[in-house]
């Protein structure tokens, strides 16, 4: 089974990224073979709907779960379409959240807000796009 987390830099020692849509990299580890790919989702800062794409690189990756401390709305109406189930990552590496994982030690995550981006224009008193 593929789990995919987001991260800050390309290691199973980085941290869990804060935000799962602005993370410059989600690491894909493969909990069969025991090996880590990482999507390059460097452009995130720069793009609006960074959430929503870095969702459709995960589902089209395979990965089947994601571990992440918190994700919008729209990225999971994706995940949910792709039956990829998203649990709540705590804080600490990526590697230590994949084990608890897969020790059954993580939780669902239930509540989901509006795009980070979203936020931003909503306090700038911006049009949505």
């Amino acid at each position: 089974m593929k789990v995919a987390v987001p991260v800050e830099n390309k290691s199973l020692d980085a941290n869990v990224g804060q935000s799962f849509g602005l993370a410059p990299y989600i690491l894909v580890y493969n909990s069969i073979t025991k090996e880590c790919e990482y999507l390059d989702h460097t452009e995130a800062m720069t793009e609006t709907a960074s959430g929503v794409r870095a969702a459709r690189a995960i589902v089209d990756n395979g990965s089947r779960v994601l571990l992440t401390p918190g994700c919008g709305a729209n990225s999971e109406k994706i995940f949910k379409n792709a039956e990829v189930v998203i649990y709540k990552s705590l804080p600490g590496t990526a590697g230590w959240n994949i084990e608890a994982f897969l020790s059954d030690k993580l939780s669902l995550l239930t509540e989901f807000h509006t795009g980070i981006r979203r936020k931003e224009r909503d306090l700038l008193g911006e049009d949505s796009v």
